[in-house]
C-alpha cells in the first residue's frame, strides 16, 4: 500500500512538516531502489554468474560461484537419493545453477537482505518457469527461526545443498562455532537442514551426504572432520527434538543409533516416547537390559548352534527370537520392534529362571550368551536402551 507510519519524539507541532520530510528519506530511498532494479534489468539473472567468480565465498573453499557449481553437482546427488521426479530434479539443478547469482546485483550488493527474493522476481522476468523462480527464493528457507520451510521439491533440494556445502566445508577449513562464535551462521544453517527434512519427511543419510559434499571440496576433509560436522547437527537435531517436550533420555536413545536420519529419528521419537509412558515399560526395559548386562562386557561376539541347545527355555528364547527378527524384519521402527519383542518377554523371563547361563561347559556357555548377544543386537540401528533411564 502507498502508505508509511513513522514515529517521532515530540508533540503535535509542525507534523506537515515532519511529514515532508519523512516522505523525501523515503522516496529517495525508493529512487534508488527503482535506480537498481533499471540497471539488472539490463542483464539477465544467468548474466550474473560469471560476477560471482569475485565474491570470495571463503579463501580456501573459492569464490560464490566455485560454491554454486558444487550447489549444483550436490543437488543432484540429494536429488537422486530423495527420489525425485525427473521435473522436480531438473528444475532443482536449472535453480541450483541460479541460486546465488543475485549475489551480483545491485539491489542485493546495497540491500541484502533481498537475497533470494530479488534473485527470484529476476529468474521470472528472465522467462524461467515458476517451479525455478519459486526455488530460488524458497532455498533460503527458514529464514529465521520461526519462519516457514521451502512448500517445494526443487527449493527444498537446493537449500539442502547449500547448507550442506557450508556444513562440510567450513568444517574442513577449520570454521566449525566455538562458544558464542558462528560467523557463518552455522548452527542455524544445521537447525534450517534437519528442520527442512523433518518437515518435508525425507528420509536421507547425512552421513553419505556429507560425505557426497566433502567430495566435491577444494580441501581434503578427513573422516574424522565428517564425523564431527554430523554430530554437530545431530546435536542440533536434539536441541530441536528437545524443544518439542520429548524426553531427553528417549531423544539420546534414539539418536544414538538413528541421528544420521532426522525424519527417521524424530518418527522413531515420536513412538517410543509412547512406549515409555505405558504402566508396562518397567517390565519391557527390564527384560531387554537383562540380555543386555550379561553380554556387553564381552570382547568376542559368538555364533548360536540351535542343535546344541538341551533345554525347553532356551529352545523357546531362540524360537522366540527369531519370530522377532523375522516379524520386525529391516524396519528401523521404535513400534514395529517393541509391539514384537512384547511377545518374546515370557521366554526371557522363564530363560533366566530355568537356565545358567555362564554354565562350567565352555561350549554351552557361549551358545548360550551367543543368543543373548543375538537379542541385544535386535535394538542395533533403532535405539540405544542403555541412555534409557531405568536401564
Amino acid at each position: 500500500m502507498p502508505y508509511f507510519i513513522t514515529v517521532r519524539n515530540g508533540g503535535t507541532e509542525h507534523l506537515d512538516t515532519v511529514a515532508k520530510g519523512n516522505e523525501e528519506v523515503i522516496g529517495a530511498r525508493f529512487a534508488d531502489a527503482a535506480f537498481f532494479m533499471r540497471e539488472d534489468s539490463k542483464h539477465t539473472l544467468e548474466e550474473f554468474l560469471p560476477q560471482l567468480d569475485a565474491l570470495t565465498f571463503h579463501p580456501k573453499l573459492g569464490s560464490m560461484l566455485d560454491k554454486t557449481n558444487r550447489i549444483v553437482r550436490l543437488t543432484e546427488k540429494i536429488a537422486d537419493q530423495m527420489g525425485l521426479s525427473a521435473d522436480d530434479k531438473k528444475e532443482g539443478l536449472e535453480a541450483a545453477r541460479l541460486c546465488k547469482a543475485d549475489l551480483a546485483t545491485k539491489m542485493v550488493v546495497e540491500m541484502t537482505s533481498l537475497q533470494g527474493i530479488i534473485g527470484s522476481y529476476y529468474a521470472a522476468r528472465s522467462g524461467k518457469p515458476p517451479a525455478v523462480s519459486q526455488a530460488i527464493e524458497e532455498h533460503y528457507q527458514p529464514r529465521s527461526a520461526e519462519g516457514e520451510p521451502p512448500e517445494s521439491k526443487p527449493g527444498l533440494v537446493v537449500g539442502l545443498a547449500d547448507r550442506l556445502d557450508s556444513l562440510a566445508g567450513l568444517f574442513s577449513v577449520g570454521m566449525a562455532p566455538s562458544g558464542t562464535k558462528d560467523p557463518f551462521g552455522l548452527r542455524r544453517a544445521a537447525i534450517g537442514l534437519v528442520g527442512n527434512l523433518i518437515a518435508h519427511a525425507v528420509n536421507i543419510d547425512l552421513r553419505k551426504s556429507i560425505r557426497d559434499a566433502a567430495d566435491l571440496l577444494p580441501v581434503k576433509m578427513a573422516a574424522q572432520e565428517q564425523a564431527t560436522c554430523l554430530e554437530f547437527i545431530t546435536g542440533r537435531l536434539e536441541n530441536l527434538l528437545l524443544d518439542e517436550g520429548y524426553r531427553y533420555d528417549v531423544v539420546k536413545a534414539v539418536l544414538a543409533e538413528q541421528g544420521e536420519n532426522p525424519t527417521q529419528a524424530a518418527q522413531n521419537i515420536r513412538e517410543f516416547s509412547g512406549w515409555v509412558s505405558r504402566d508396562d515399560w518397567d517390565k519391557i526395559l527390564a527384560a531387554f537390559s537383562r540380555c543386555v548386562r550379561i553380554t556387553r562386557d564381552l570382547s568376542e561376539r559368538f555364533s548360536v548352534d540351535p542343535a546344541a541347545f538341551e533345554l525347553a527355555p532356551e529352545k523357546s528364547l531362540h524360537k522366540a527370537y527369531q519370530k522377532v527378527r523375522k516379524t520386525a524384519g529391516s524396519s528401523y521402527g521404535i513400534e514395529v520392534f517393541l509391539s514384537n519383542f512384547v511377545g518374546m518377554i515370557p521366554s526371557i523371563d522363564k530363560f533366566f529362571d530355568s537356565v545358567l547361563v555362564m554354565d562350567e561347559d565352555k561350549a554351552i556357555r557361549q551358545n548360550r550368551l551367543a543368543l543373548l548377544q543375538d537379542i541385544t543386537s535386535l535394538a542395533k540401528g533403532r535405539a540405544d536402551f542403555s541412555k534409557l533411564e531405568g536401564f
